[in-house]
């Protein structure tokens, strides 16, 4: 059941997290961004405000009517096109942004993982060499329990030494 229901503690802390969080970005990030909207906001009244004076000097001015419509569906046409290229421009700079992070993160991967095999590897032969330092001495132990075994290997050295 302790799986299920989180602690009090764990809550408590989970609960000052999130209000840390939330005063940090309070603090540093929603105040540029609601200038940005609100600056945003602001060009965008402009550019409404401009298309109405070009729509009330249009109603004014019959001879030119054909001239001012043209103007304005160009300057739309080039508005709408400025936007989709900032889109277009902001969608590459995240995409070039997550794939620069992606491969940061494959290539973090890659060399934690070959120290890992590189720290296996050494932990291993470590173990063999005291395998094998352990098995000799159990096996040098086992021909020389006998006082009979000992005096012969003794005498082999001594001739082995002579000889060198």
């Amino acid at each position: 059941m302790e799986l299920v229901t989180p602690g009090i503690g764990l809550l408590f802390w989970m609960l000052l997290m999130f209000a840390v969080v939330l005063w940090v970005l309070k603090r540093f990030a929603w105040k540029p961004i609601l200038k940005a909207l609100k600056n945003r906001e602001l060009s965008i009244q402009e550019a409404l405000m401009t298309a109405e004076s070009a729509r009330q000097e249009m109603e004014s001015i019959k001879a030119d009517n054909e001239k001012i419509v043209a103007e304005a569906r160009a300057e739309r046409d080039q508005i709408l096109k400025d936007a989709k290229g900032v889109k277009e421009e902001i969608i590459n700079q995240a995409r070039e942004q997550a794939a620069e992070e992606a491969k940061k993160m494959i290539s973090a991967a890659k060399e934690d993982i070959k120290n890992e095999k590189d720290s296996a590897i050494q932990d291993i032969k470590n173990q063999v060499a005291e395998l094998s330092i352990e098995i000799a001495e159990k096996i040098l132990r086992e021909k020389l329990a006998e006082r009979g075994n000992q005096k012969a290997l003794i005498e082999k050295w001594m001739k082995d030494i002579e000889l060198n």
